[in-house]
């Protein structure tokens, strides 16, 4: 302390080189007293030189794009599989996730990637043709034909697409794919009509040429016919039947086997036997060596029964086609996750069309990428199918299997 008062402390600031930017003159005046004045010139230069050499950072400029270069494809190999999911009582089930279907396609489960419903595309394709009766006198009829399908119809969700086929002598088109419900209802309520022959294989063929362009997952054909062809067909039925099994198609069957062999309902009448009237028998109309109001087999009736040799040997053949044709469409039903029916009477074929509405209304579209690649399969292998429910109270059911297409 000096004279009362605290000495007076003087701080030098000092001074760093910023060697990223110029030197401020304080630092030059400061160097010049360290430093020769060579030394000094060549630190400056160097700083100049460095600054001079510094360049601001630019990108680099991207590759430029061969324009003859073709865009790499990726393909995405995927099954569509559609699977019907009902609940303890027989109804749609609304609330079905992938964790509650097991797929295995040849034993070896799949990763289902979605489950989903997508509109229905519902194909009704009508018998009118050829109504042969049984030994009971039952036999198909046009008329309940088209009550069927038009009850099918109204069962039918809103979103459903449709197209109307019948088949007698020929196949036709009544109705061409439409949303369109009244217009649908129009159509079979005044074109649909009958033939003397059935020509079911040409119907299935048909059929498969209607389905094969419509969305995979939602292709449906109801049949409702006895499943018989008349005689003098061009097309083989198994290979028109490969050919709708090759659209993956679920295929409805309402089946009119069982119905054309009951016994037609009595009707009260005396009991008197009578002769036929010989201008309905063909061959005293055929025959004109014969003279007339003679026969060489001559046909009567007790009530409304015909003891006519030629007409029961005609009926005992086609109930026994009509036993080979269940069996037949039976398999094709199964094969495809569909479902016949076989109803015995008028009241059970209108209350079976329902239930092939719902059937229909309760069919979900699973998607899996298959474990084995699909381009990897030989053409037309066929890979076997099996889906399980893994919840309580689920029912499903799926095709059993599908043939890899060719065009992989």
């Amino acid at each position: 302390m000096v004279n009362g008062h605290q000495p007076e402390t003087r701080y030098r600031p000092q001074h760093v080189l910023d060697w990223g930017g110029q030197t401020p003159a304080r630092n030059v005046s400061l160097m010049s007293k360290r430093f020769s004045p060579l030394v000094l010139i060549l630190m400056l230069a160097a700083n100049v030189l460095g600054q001079s050499q510094r360049k601001p950072s630019t990108p680099l400029p991207s590759p430029a794009l061969n324009e003859q270069d073709e865009p790499v494809k990726v393909f995405t190999e995927e099954v569509r599989l559609p699977v019907i999911a009902v609940d303890q009582y027989g109804h749609y089930d609304p609330t079905v996730v992938p964790d509650d279907i097991l797929v295995l396609e040849d034993g070896v489960a799949q990763q289902i990637k979605s489950v989903r419903r997508i509109p229905a595309n519902v194909l009704l394709v009508l018998d009118t043709g050829g109504e042969l009766s049984g030994l009971g006198g039952m036999s198909k009829r046009t008329n309940l034909t088209k009550d069927v399908a038009i009850e099918l119809l109204n069962r039918l969700r809103d979103d459903t697409s449709v197209e109307v086929m019948q088949f007698n002598n020929s196949v036709e088109i009544l109705q061409s794919w439409t949303r369109d419900r009244a217009a649908t209802l129009k159509v079979l309520k005044s074109k649909v009509s009958s033939g003397k022959r059935s020509r079911f294989s040409d119907a299935i063929l048909a059929a498969a040429q209607q389905l094969k362009d419509r969305p995979e997952g939602s292709r449906h054909v109801v049949f409702i016919t006895d499943g018989i062809d008349a005689p003098g067909g061009k097309v083989d039925r198994a290979q028109a039947m490969k050919q709708l099994a090759a659209t993956r198609t679920t295929v409805h069957i309402i089946s009119y086997t069982e119905f054309v062999r009951q016994e037609k309902p009595k009707q009260k009448q005396s009991d008197t036997i009578r002769q036929v009237p010989t201008s309905h028998d063909p061959i005293t109309s055929n025959d004109p060596t014969q003279p007339p109001g003679t026969t060489r087999s001559p046909a009567y009736v007790l009530h409304s029964i015909t003891f006519d040799p030629a007409m029961r040997r005609q009926r005992k053949a086609y109930e026994a086609d009509v036993m080979n044709s269940q069996q037949v469409l039976k398999a094709m039903a199964e094969e495809t996750g569909g479902q016949i029916f076989l109803p015995k009477t008028s009241d059970e074929m209108l209350a079976q069309a329902r239930d092939a509405a719902r059937e229909v209304g309760a069919e979900y579209v699973v998607t899996y990428r298959p474990k084995r690649p699909l381009s990897a399969a030989e053409k037309g292998q066929y890979r076997r199918i099996e889906v399980a429910s893994r919840r309580v109270g689920l029912s499903l059911r799926s095709r059993r299997g599908y043939v890899v297409p060719s065009q992989l």
